[in-house]
């Protein structure tokens, strides 16, 4: 990569994501982060700040498993 002033390392990454860099590397190695842009150094994968923009992370967002329609038709009690 040319402009290293350009890439986002695990603190970076973590600081845009309300995160800990602890979390941010679980969630590397779970393949919930956008493959890095740079790997050229050994565990040190970089990103550029562009491919955080249009990426949503997993698990954020309404959780549509929590609102389910009641066994038979039975709406709740206000």
């Amino acid at each position: 990569m040319a402009d290293d002033q350009q890439l986002w390392g695990y603190q970076e990454v973590a600081a845009h994501l309300g995160i800990s860099v602890p979390a941010a590397r679980s969630r590397r190695s779970r393949g919930s982060l956008p493959a890095p842009d740079d790997t050229t150094v050994p565990d040190r994968p970089r990103w550029r700040p562009a491919t955080f923009q249009s990426w949503k992370p997993v698990g954020r967002g309404f959780r549509s498993d929590l609102h389910s329609i009641p066994a038979h038709g039975i709406k709740p009690s206000s």
